[in-house]
């Protein structure tokens, strides 16, 4: 009689421990690392028949307690102390229908954006709006990625995306046909230049040609296009 008393007095105790013990467990963090960077060969669709022109990427794997969820390439980007970008490489089977299965033939690919999260260790993928992995170079700043993007009409566009957004704050045309002077992370010439981020306020400039510039002020879910006056104010200051 006097156990089970003891007992009935201790459960609660138990129970409150049990309690603290399964909250810690689950708010630890996950360990997040990047492996090695490894080469590999890379033969991207500017290539073109026969494919003759060997590049190489430059990957390193995404490891998650130890254990490697993605492969991914160039530089992260932290969003917060807590989630950071990355864009995603990835292999594609590249066999053909007469080609043996014994023998697979896989090709490394460019892919899209991913958001990682320290806390939980999820990793899911970012839509970009028209973000094209091969040509587009995007230019992160907080939770705006900047780039030039093809639509599927072929269309280039100067789009600046947030995270969690479906639709872009900017997308624009080009005035002029934007020069070819930005690489990927193959070697490949993109599209153009990487847009440029400036602060207070928050602004991104995509420059088209050496002569032609456009600035977009980025005021929360949108952008406004700054006038040439409001450019040459803002660099006298």
């Amino acid at each position: 009689m006097v156990s089970i008393l003891r007992l009935s007095r201790l459960l609660p105790l138990l129970l409150l421990l049990a309690f603290i013990s399964s909250s810690a467990s689950a708010a630890s963090n996950h360990v997040i690392a990047f492996g090695k960077w490894n080469t590999v060969p890379y033969v991207g669709d500017f290539a073109g028949p026969p494919q003759n022109k060997i590049l190489t990427l430059k990957t390193r794997p995404l490891l998650v307690d130890g254990q490697v969820k993605e492969f991914t390439l160039g530089t992260a980007h932290d969003v917060t102390d807590r989630i950071f970008v990355v864009q995603r490489a990835y292999r594609m089977n590249d066999n053909l229908p007469q080609d043996s299965p014994a023998v697979p033939h896989w090709q490394w690919q460019q892919g899209g954006w991913l958001l990682v999260d320290r806390v939980t260790g999820r990793i899911s993928p970012i839509n970009l709006p028209d973000f094209d992995p091969v040509f587009s170079v995007a230019s992160w700043y907080r939770d705006y990625a900047a780039y030039w993007g093809t639509s599927e009409d072929g269309k280039l566009y100067a789009v600046v995306a947030e995270i969690n957004h479906r639709k872009p704050i900017v997308k624009m045309l080009p005035a002029t046909k934007p020069a070819k002077v930005a690489q990927d992370p193959a070697g490949a010439d993109c599209l153009c230049a990487a847009p440029s981020w400036q602060r207070a306020p928050a602004r991104v400039t995509f420059e088209e040609n050496p002569s032609t510039k456009r600035t977009y002020v980025i005021r929360g879910h949108a952008g406004d296009l700054l006038t040439v006056e409001e450019v040459d104010e803002e660099a006298s200051k």
